[in-house]
């Protein structure tokens, strides 16, 4: 039997949607230079997990600066179709930058919003891509965003999820980040979570989980599946 997440403590997201745009918009044109580095390996583990290939519809959750997003219009090809929605102005600005530079302005439909209401029609994609995001979403959000995304995806879609991981047995560089995630939000946004708990929970087929180290804190990189 699966452990509910809710077996287990979460840190809660204390700081409010709107302080998360405001700092987001303020970042964005730093993102890639302050956390972008360092997450990419990750992030690219994550988009040969997908493994998406062309033809192929994708959405990506919280694209950030849309470094990802290019790397996935570009394995889709132009018979394929990519959407992406992120919560900041400042990051979609500087995404629909990247991709005009590589002149993918017509091949990815970029929205902002919230995720938590997806702008798309039921049975679109063939999977999700979420790097790097999940963590953002208050703990009984998440559960709501797995769902919408099984709700726009095809019968067998698949999703990948890279987050940092909550581990119930934590080291001290687990108990630093968490005092930091509570003390300067702004700074130390994510916050691990029982990432595979959750996906099960939200009713996916878990297939394969890649566990990987990122200065000392844990991060999955899990492929999942909605079961048909």
């Amino acid at each position: 039997m699966t452990n509910s997440p809710t077996n287990y403590k979460i840190a809660r997201v204390l700081r409010s949607k709107e302080d998360a745009i405001i700092s987001y918009d303020r970042l964005s044109n730093w993102y890639d230079w302050l956390a972008g580095t360092s997450e990419w390996q990750f992030t690219q583990a994550g988009m040969e997990m997908l493994n998406v290939q062309p033809g192929e519809s994708v959405l990506e959750v919280g694209y950030g600066t849309g470094k990802a997003l290019k790397a996935l219009a570009l394995d889709v090809g132009p018979e394929g179709y990519v959407a992406g929605i992120d919560i900041s102005t400042g990051m979609m600005a500087v995404a629909r930058k990247r991709l005009q530079d590589e002149g993918l302005q017509d091949v990815v439909d970029l929205h902002c919003g919230d995720a938590l209401d997806l702008p798309f029609a039921s049975d679109l994609f063939d999977a999700v891509f979420i790097s790097f995001t999940l963590e953002l979403f208050d703990t009984p959000e998440i559960p709501v965003l797995l769902t919408a995304c099984k709700n726009i995806m095809h019968d067998n879609g698949r999703l990948v999820i890279v987050a940092m991981a909550k581990r119930k047995h934590e080291n001290l560089m687990q108990c630093l980040y968490n005092w930091a995630h509570i003390s300067i939000p702004n700074y130390a946004d994510c916050r691990p979570i029982y990432t595979i708990e959750s996906v099960l929970q939200a009713g996916y087929r878990v297939k394969t989980i890649l566990n990987k180290t990122m200065w000392g804190l844990p991060v999955e990189v899990v492929l999942a599946y909605i079961p048909v």
